[in-house]
């Protein structure tokens, strides 16, 4: 729906703003109401983001919000949407983990949730019109809500007169809604239980290197890791982790163990320039300790159980996968597809992988499964049963037979230009 449509809208009617208690949402609340007229309801939907919910009632309330919903979708995310991308070893431009992008829609299922409970008529969110998600919300709201009207304060720039975070601090200040930060000193956050973006600040300049004791909230550097390794045992069940160190857990908390454990040893820091959607680049620093040892985990035991061509193929579905997700297309035909593909490969990565966790690096150190494919009499140098060496030449024959043919066509032209 377009922006213009909405500034028609009646007073009194209800919007549902995706509200993180961050500046751009705190600000968006009282606009809303003097802009529009409208009665506002925050939802904040919880994904792992931790201390960030503290205060939020509060600040929401004296923002001039109606009401407050704080869901917990935690397990939802971490089983239905991160575990997918886990799965289909889903990462963008080879680096990114897709932290943000796969919250996305979990984030925007619920917010639809709200607002038919709420009878609202729109969804209001604070993303930017240089960013990526205002295209994965609004992708996920149309595919799920089409009748709902959006609301991108952002892009409304005949109304939306704030042209950086300082006019909206000073804004929010002299509503005398309580910050816990200045506008000089914020860089810009996304976090869930999977991951914690930065962005801003320093981070603007690709030349101008990271202020890791300043960035850094979940994780050290690897310099300041312990100078000793931490060992780490998964045990998986159809590609899903069930247990860490022999402890029976769920998926949300075996990663929450795991961002300890990986934070403390400085795992999954990366210093990223990414190509966005909307078709700028854009620099940031992302800390994934736990994501980053779970994909690495289940790398390591797929290694043993999948054949050379559905690994193969699953490296392209991977890429796709990963487009998808990073593209806001969650709810699209093809990521959809692309998962039934993904689940029919896990149905026997099942087993345990052992890891070493040492200053910044992920070292392997066992893996074991039922299914494995690792036959140590075939792979040994000792003739097994199942392999006779002599089988080797026919082979090459025949696999090599297309190189020798076009060799042999190349000499036979050779010589009869040589001749002439």
């Amino acid at each position: 729906m377009s922006e213009v449509k909405i500034q028609n809208k009646t007073k009194g009617e209800k919007v549902v703003l995706a509200y993180s208690g961050g500046l751009d949402t705190t600000a968006i609340i009282p606009w809303l109401k003097e802009t529009f007229g409208y009665e506002v309801i925050c939802c904040c939907v919880d994904v792992g983001q931790g201390k960030e919910l503290d205060g939020l009632s509060e600040r929401a309330k004296l923002s001039g919000a109606s009401k407050l919903y704080i869901e917990d979708v935690t397990d939802d995310f971490c089983e239905n949407y991160m575990m997918p991308c886990i799965q289909a070893n889903a990462v963008y431009e080879n680096k990114y983990l897709l932290g943000t992008s796969m919250a996305r829609p979990v984030i925007a299922k619920k917010l639809v949730e709200v607002a038919r409970k709420e009878g609202a008529k729109a969804i209001c969110h604070g993303a930017t019109g240089k960013g990526n998600d205002q295209i994965r919300f609004e992708l996920s709201i149309k595919a799920l809500a089409p009748d709902l009207d959006i609301i991108a304060p952002w892009r409304m720039t005949d109304v939306w007169t704030f042209q950086s975070r300082e006019d909206e601090y000073n804004y929010v200040k002299s509503k005398g809604i309580p910050l816990e930060f200045d506008a000089e000193n914020s860089y810009s956050r996304d976090c869930n239980i999977m991951h914690l973006s930065h962005e801003g600040l320093e981070l603007e300049d690709p030349a101008a290197a990271p202020n890791y004791d300043h960035v850094l909230l979940l994780s050290v550097t690897p310099e300041k890791a312990p100078d000793q390794e931490t060992d780490v045992c998964i045990d998986w069940e159809e590609g899903v982790p069930v247990a860490l160190n022999g402890k029976k857990m769920s998926v949300k908390e075996i990663l929450l163990a795991l961002n300890k454990l990986g934070g403390e040893n400085g795992i999954g820091i990366i210093d990223i320039v990414e190509n966005r959607v909307v078709g700028m680049k854009s620099r940031g620093v992302y800390e994934t300790p736990g994501g980053t040892i779970l994909m690495e985990a289940h790398r390591q035991l797929e290694e043993l159980i999948l054949d050379r061509q559905t690994m193969e193929f699953k490296s392209f579905v991977a890429t796709k996968f990963a487009e998808c997700v990073y593209e806001g297309k969650w709810y699209d035909p093809l990521r959809e597809a692309l998962e039934a593909f993904v689940t029919s490969t896990q149905k026997y990565v099942t087993g345990q992988t052992k890891l070493k966790l040492y200053k910044g690096n992920i070292i392997k150190n066992g893996t074991t499964s039922p299914y494995s494919l690792y036959n140590e009499s075939l792979a040994s140098f000792t003739t097994g049963d199942l392999y006779d060496h002599h089988d080797a030449s026919g082979f090459i024959t025949l696999f090599g037979l297309p190189e020798k043919v076009r060799a042999m066509k190349l000499l036979e032209v050779k010589n009869k230009t040589l001749e002439k």
